[in-house]
């Protein structure tokens, strides 16, 4: 677990930090490299067609799994895309895949819909 706690910590720091353009902390990449260079999990397809993995399903292989998903969206065709939530109190990282590219929110049915919310009673405020 603790190695898991590592990972997890060190993988949000150079997240943030690819979002903000920044570089990635060196001490950070060290448990992300670590981890990916690790045997992960097989995929492989199911009786019913979805996915599944197979061989030692491991701790150890799903870090490494996690690890390696990571590695290849954060120097991939979508790293580019890698946003933060503009909501105040959200602090979600997520991947824009919209056409345009110019997604703001984690989720609109969540933190987009809130904001609307709240410009239209400011809009409502101003007026009244």
């Amino acid at each position: 677990m603790a190695g898991a706690r590592r990972l997890r910590d060190a993988l949000f720091r150079v997240v943030l930090a690819h979002t903000r353009g920044e570089l990635h902390p060196p001490g950070d990449l060290e448990p992300l490299n670590e981890a990916a260079a690790r045997p992960a999990l097989a995929p492989a397809i199911a009786p019913d067609g979805t996915r599944q993995w197979t061989g030692n399903l491991s701790g150890t292989h799903l870090t490494a799994t996690v690890a390696r998903d990571a590695v290849e969206l954060l120097t991939g065709p979508f790293a580019h895309r890698i946003r933060t939530c503009a909501a105040e109190d959200c602090h979600l990282v997520y991947v824009d895949t919209s056409r345009p590219g110019r997604r703001r929110w984690c989720s609109m049915e969540h933190c987009g819909n809130r904001h609307k919310v709240r410009a239209l009673r400011a809009r409502h405020t101003e007026e009244g």
